[in-house]
C-alpha cells in the first residue's frame, strides 16, 4: 500500500479530534470564479427546450437510469449554440409553481466556476424544468466506481475534494448552505475535466419530501431522526464523498468507521492507489472524513474549515485536470474523417458530393412511412417539389434548390433531416450562413445523432467566424460519425 497509517490513532481519535482545523493564510476560493461570461438567468418556454433537446429525444438522455428515472436529464443545444443540460421533473414534483420559480431564480443568481451553474428554468402548466450548463465528461461516480481506461489518480481525488469544498463554501457565503443528497452522481466534469458540483441539489425539497435518494445507510443520523437537512448534514455527506474518493467504492459510513477504529485501513483504501501517497497524506484525509462523520452535528467542520484543511494536501497542482484524468483536452486536435476534414477546410464541393452519395438513407429513422404514403396518394405536387429540389441540388443550381426545398418544407407533410441538410448546404453555397446554421440545427432536432447535421453546423459557424463553437460542433460530428461506423 502507499500508506500504512502508522500514526492514524493519534491523528483521528486523539484529543484534537473536535478542535478547529487551522485557518489557511490565503483563501484560495477565488472570487474570479464568478463565471461572469455566463448569460444571466433566463425563463425559457417549453417549446424552446423541446426544440433544444430534439423533442426530449431518448438519444439525448444523460441522467442515470435513463427514461426510468423519476426526473430525467437531457442534453441539448440552444439556438445560440450554447450546450445545456435540461432536468425535467415528473408532474407531481413541484405543484406550487411560485415556490419552484422562487427557488430556481434564487439558485440561478449563483455564478461560480466550482458549480454547474443554473442558467434558467421553465414553468408552464404542469411542466417544471431546470436548465444548467452541460458537463461533457461524466460523473464522479462513473470515474470512481465504473472506470474503463484508468482509475482516478490520488492527486485528482484530492482536487475533487477541494473543488467540492470550495463550491460548498461559495454557496454558504451566498446564503445557500443546504445541499440535498450530496453524492458522487452530483459531481460532474466540465470541458477541462475539472470537477463541479451540480446546482440541482441546491433546490429546496419539492413535494416528494426526499432530501436523500441514496440508501439510508448513507444519510446523516440526525436526518433520520428529524427529516430535516442542515448545514451539518451537508458536511456529513461530504464525509461520505471523502470515503468514496479514498476507497474507490461506496462504503457505508458505519462500516468505514469500524475499519478506522480497527485500524484496518488496507480494506478501506483503494488498491489502485498503491504508491501514490504518503502515510501522512492518507492519515489526514481519513482524519478529515472522520470529523465530517461525527455523530454529533456541531462537532463537524464547516465548509471554510474543509477548504483550509484540503489546500495543503493538494498535489501536482500545476498539472491540468484533463491530464490527470487521461481525458483529451477540449482544445486538443482530434482525428477527422475525410468528411470532417472537408468541413474543417469548408470544402463545400466535397460536402455536396457526400450528400449526393448518401441520398436519403439517413432519413430512415425519421418515421417517414406514413408521410411517404401521404405523398404518394394525396400530395403529388409536394412530391414533385422534392424531386425538383433534388434535381437542382444534383445539378448544383443551389438557388433553385433553396426555392423548391422551401416549398416542400412549408407544406409540412414530412420532417426530413436530409432536406434540411441539403438546403443548409445550398444556403452556404449562396453565402447565407445564418440560414444554413438554422437548417443544420433543424436537421439535428429531427435526427439528434446524425453526424451530418453537426458537421454542417460547424461549417456554418466557421463561415460566421464563430471558431470555438465550430470546433465543438466539429468534435460532436466526429464522435457521432465514429459511433455510427463502429456500430
Amino acid at each position: 500500500m502507499g500508506c500504512e497509517f502508522s500514526k492514524f490513532s493519534a491523528c483521528c481519535w486523539g484529543t484534537e479530534q473536535n478542535g478547529p482545523v487551522p485557518e489557511a493564510a490565503i483563501n484560495e476560493n477565488e472570487e474570479k470564479s464568478d463565471a461572469n461570461d455566463l448569460p444571466p438567468f433566463h425563463e425559457y418556454t417549453i417549446d424552446q427546450l423541446r426544440k433544444a433537446t430534439s423533442g426530449f429525444a431518448v438519444e439525448n438522455i444523460v441522467s442515470e437510469h435513463g427514461e426510468k428515472a423519476p426526473n430525467v436529464v437531457y442534453k441539448g443545444k440552444l439556438e445560440n449554440q450554447l450546450r445545456i443540460a435540461v432536468k425535467r421533473f415528473n408532474r407531481s414534483a413541484w405543484p406550487d409553481s411560485r415556490q419552484f420559480l422562487e427557488e430556481a431564480r434564487a439558485v440561478g443568481q449563483l455564478r461560480n466556476q466550482r458549480l454547474v451553474n443554473l442558467l434558467g428554468c421553465c414553468c408552464e402548466g404542469e411542466e417544471r424544468l431546470l436548465v444548467a450548463e452541460y458537463m461533457p465528461n461524466d460523473t464522479l461516480a462513473k470515474h470512481l466506481f465504473h472506470w474503463e481506461t484508468q482509475p482516478m489518480k490520488w492527486a485528482m481525488r484530492l482536487r475533487v475534494a477541494l473543488h467540492l469544498a470550495q463550491a460548498l463554501e461559495y454557496c454558504t457565503s451566498k446564503g445557500r448552505a443546504l445541499y440535498h443528497d450530496l453524492n458522487a452522481y452530483r459531481v460532474l466534469f466540465d470541458d477541462e475535466a475539472n470537477p463541479r458540483l451540480s446546482c440541482f441539489g441546491l433546490m429546496k425539497n419539492s413535494r416528494d419530501g426526499k432530501s436523500y435518494s441514496t440508501n439510508l445507510a448513507f444519510t446523516p443520523p440526525e436526518y433520520l431522526r428529524t427529516g430535516r437537512v442542515t448545514p451539518e448534514s451537508v458536511t456529513y455527506s461530504f464525509g461520505t464523498l471523502l470515503l468514496d474518493l479514498l476507497s474507490g467504492k461506496h462504503i457505508p459510513p458505519s462500516h468505514a468507521l469500524d475499519l478506522i477504529r480497527d485500524r484496518n485501513l488496507q480494506m478501506l483504501t483503494d488498491s489502485c492507489l498503491e504508491g501514490q501517497f504518503s502515510n501522512d497524506e492518507g492519515t489526514e484525509l481519513v482524519r478529515l472524513a472522520s470529523r465530517c462523520l461525527q455523530s454529533e452535528p456541531r462537532e463537524r467542520p464547516n465548509p471554510k474549515s474543509l477548504v483550509t484543511a484540503l489546500i495543503p494536501l493538494q498535489k501536482d497542482s500545476e498539472v491540468p485536470s484533463h491530464v490527470l484524468m487521461g481525458i483529451p483536452h477540449s482544445a486538443a486536435s482530434f482525428p477527422l474523417s475525410p468528411l470532417g476534414e472537408a468541413c474543417l477546410r469548408m470544402d463545400l464541393t466535397a460536402i455536396h458530393e457526400v450528400l449526393e452519395k448518401i441520398g436519403y438513407k439517413d432519413d430512415e429513422g425519421a418515421a417517414t412511412e406514413l408521410s411517404f404514403q401521404m405523398w404518394t396518394n394525396q400530395m403529388q405536387e409536394t412530391l414533385n417539389s422534392k424531386k425538383k429540389g433534388d434535381s437542382a441540388f444534383r445539378n448544383k443550381d443551389f438557388k433553385a434548390a433553396i426555392d423548391t426545398y422551401t416549398q416542400f418544407i412549408d407544406v409540412g407533410t414530412m420532417l426530413s433531416p436530409t432536406i434540411y441538410a441539403r438546403r443548409s448546404l445550398a444556403y452556404l453555397m449562396n453565402d447565407m450562413p445564418e440560414e444554413a446554421l438554422h437548417d443544420a440545427s433543424q436537421a439535428q432536432i429531427i435526427s439528434p445523432v446524425w453526424y451530418i447535421a453537426s458537421y454542417l453546423q460547424a461549417v456554418a459557424l466557421l463561415a460566421l467566424g464563430r471558431e470555438s463553437e465550430a470546433q465543438v460542433a466539429l468534435k460532436e460530428g466526429s464522435a457521432l460519425e465514429t459511433k455510427k461506423n463502429t456500430n
